[in-house]
């Protein structure tokens, strides 16, 4: 028998789906029953002399209405023609199956219902953690248990950036310049840098937790571009390193949730995780801490995990209950969230500041930690400290 899919899409992931499917096919048609077999790519431009040349198609119509195609890949990336595109897909019967972070925070909800009633599955398997087997073990923690901790790395490009100037001492920019080099960070590194990437991942999986939509355009978040060597060498000095963290904590009355650089103990486990790999760290009522590693990204590893939810899709007799609803849940209010903060200042005499350390080679710089308090409470505390000092940073610990 032969399943036939469609890609839209032929950049890093498409193209990389399409070989995957080569180079594993024997095991895929041992695994489905199936020979599994690309009959359409859509792409706005030309590949000559690319294997697939003739299978090229610049309208999505082909797809949509070809009776012989049950599996769409969407790898087109972003919120608008890839949500047009799989609600199309779905809405003929097909199933598809997405690495689209953007796509599955935004409409994601609203996507697993048609499916649900269209008898097809949209499946997101690379969508948190790239090639990181995530989205399954953790449907089945959220089913088990109670989750109550959802956190992690999940940014290479940022955290690639930040190992850079741990380890070798590079600035920013030069990080930020490096990364862009290899291919790690885009021109634009806005969506990597500013934490918005990570901050959609984050909100897949605390609404997979919770059952609702967690809205990350609710969720605050923070970027890594103002971070400096001096942040690096404080927080050595007291323990720490710097990553991009997502946290999550499920309360009673709704959820915490942020995505910014946190100061994290050289002795946890996150803090050993560098260059472009992620990690995801969950915390269940009953299994405790659980943290999932790997490459967070890279064109086989993530393109290996989509290729996983076509052999689902393939293998599926109905829809494979793993979504949310559309009710919306309540994210707490930032300025409650209990953190200790590492705070750096400038003055004239560093050396006076109570229970603060100094640098030799940053002599009129002074940082210290403070007691778990809120937002609200820091930022009051931050009043008296201008008053006597230039306020550098303020960065909080993550435990």
């Amino acid at each position: 028998m032969i399943l036939k899919i469609a890609i839209l899409g032929y950049g890093v992931v498409g193209s990389g789906v399409a070989e995957v499917l080569k180079i594993n096919a024997e095991q895929i048609t041992k695994k489905t029953g199936k020979k599994i077999e690309v009959k359409h790519i859509l792409d706005l431009r030309d590949f000559p002399s690319d294997p697939y040349e003739s299978l090229m198609t610049k309208d999505f119509g082909v797809i949509e209405n070809d009776p012989e195609v049950g599996i769409v890949v969407e790898a087109i990336g972003g919120e608008t023609i890839a949500y047009d595109y799989a609600k199309r897909a779905i809405m003929s019967g097909k199933s598809v199956c997405t690495p689209n972070k953007a796509l599955i925070a935004k409409h994601g909800a609203e996507l697993f219902a048609l499916a649900k009633e269209k008898g097809v599955n949209l499946l997101f398997e690379a969508s948190v953690g790239g090639g990181i087997p995530l989205i399954r073990p953790y449907i089945d923690a959220v089913l088990t248990d109670q989750v109550q901790v959802v956190a992690g790395i999940l940014n290479g490009t940022s955290n690639y950036i930040l190992t850079q100037m741990s380890e070798n001492g590079a600035s920013y920019a030069a990080a930020l310049k490096d990364a862009q080099s290899l291919g790690y960070a885009e021109q634009d590194p806005t969506a990597d840098v500013g934490s918005y990437d990570a901050c959609r991942k984050l909100c897949i999986l605390l609404s997979l937790a919770l059952d609702k939509q967690v809205n990350y355009e609710n969720v605050r978040t923070e970027g890594i571009e103002n971070i400096s060597t001096e942040d690096f060498a404080f927080g050595k000095a007291l323990g720490f390193t710097l990553k991009q963290i997502v946290s999550g904590k499920i309360c009673e009355n709704g959820v915490e949730a942020l995505a910014a650089p946190f100061f994290v103990p050289l002795t946890h486990p996150l803090a050993s995780v560098n260059d472009v790999y992620n990690a995801a760290w969950l915390t269940g009522k009953t299994t405790g801490n659980v943290m999932f590693y790997g490459s967070g990204a890279g064109k086989l590893p993530t393109a290996s995990a989509v290729v996983s939810n076509i052999i689902d899709a393939a293998n599926a007799t109905s829809y494979i209950p793993h979504a949310w609803t559309t009710q919306e849940a309540n994210i707490l209010p930032p300025d409650k969230y209990v953190t200790k903060k590492l705070i750096r200042v400038i003055c004239k005499n560093p050396t006076a500041i109570k229970n603060a350390i100094t640098l030799a080679e940053y002599p009129n710089q002074a940082a210290w930690l403070t007691p778990p308090e809120s937002e609200e409470q820091t930022i009051k505390s931050l009043e008296e400290i201008k008053k006597m000092a230039g306020v550098e940073r303020v960065l909080r610990v993550f435990e």
